[in-house]
């Protein structure tokens, strides 16, 4: 009886059995799992990619190039970055009906899942801008008001001091910022898409654009509210200026007019 309880095992004992195996299989999965979630992110890539490439034979070879090397219709894609193709085709800017002086906005024609595919393609051709995430051009708990003063500084010269826009040289002209979300505003300070000049991160830092666009929204958004009255377009000083000096100034000379007149007429009576 004594050599019989001796072999029986203590009730914990499953337990703990039980225990090492879930610890050896949680073993197994921490060495395997990485490789294998790696293997399928790249899997995933390769298809996009792919998908990409057929995307822009079809609606983009025609003017950049079968390999985006550029022709004389259109420029080099190499190094762009995916930044740069999720800007220009997710703004309906690309493909561009005709060319010209710059290219306008206008309706979009791909669906995002097609243009994330045109973006890892263009991104394979060479290192460029990545397609910022929410959390880099989310303006919540931005500082509108620092964003005011770097807009002023780095924007106002070409859209004015309210982003509506504002007309540059031979046929070109900065577009409004009215309606942009900010993940476009963020991706064009990124890549300074036709005329704009580029802002990356080490020229202004992520939080830097998060303040611009917070003070853009806050300026010039759907819900923007002006207290000081009739804006004139928010086309600054110079229109202001002209309102006053023609609609001013012909009130003045109407009333002079006005008394002239009939001070003649008390005259002659």
């Amino acid at each position: 009886m004594k050599k019989l309880s001796a072999r029986r095992r203590h009730p914990l004992a499953a337990i703990v059995v039980l225990l090492l195996a879930l610890a050896a299989t949680g073993g197994l999965y921490a060495a395997f799992a990485p490789a294998g979630t790696a293997k399928a992110d790249e899997t995933a890539q390769s298809l996009a990619i792919e998908e990409g490439k057929k995307l822009y034979s079809v609606g983009c070879a025609s003017c950049h190039g079968t390999g985006g090397q550029g022709t004389t219709d259109g420029p080099s894609l190499v190094g762009v970055g995916s930044a740069s193709v999720d800007f220009q085709v997710g703004t309906g800017r690309m493909p561009a009906q005709q060319p010209g002086a710059q290219v306008p906005k206008k309706k979009v024609i791909y669906s995002q899942a097609e243009i994330d595919q045109l973006a890892a393609y263009i991104a394979s051709l060479g290192a460029g801008p990545i397609t910022p995430t929410e959390k880099q051009y989310n303006p919540a708990g931005a500082d509108a008001a620092k964003g005011g003063e770097l807009f002023r500084t780095n924007c106002a010269q070409c859209h004015n001091f309210t982003g509506e826009g504002g007309a540059l040289t031979h046929g070109k002209y900065a577009p409004s910022l009215e309606g942009v979300s900010p993940k476009h505003l963020y991706e064009a300070m990124q890549t300074g898409p036709q005329n704009m000049p580029s802002f990356p991160d080490t020229t202004m830092p992520e939080q830097q654009k998060r303040d611009i666009i917070a003070y853009v929204q806050a300026v010039n958004g759907e819900k923007a509210d002006n207290p000081g009255g009739l804006s004139l377009g928010g086309l600054g000083p110079v229109s202001e200026g002209l309102f006053a000096w023609v609609f001013g100034l012909g009130a003045l000379i109407a009333v002079a007019i006005w008394v002239a007149a009939h001070t003649a007429k008390a005259k002659k009576s």
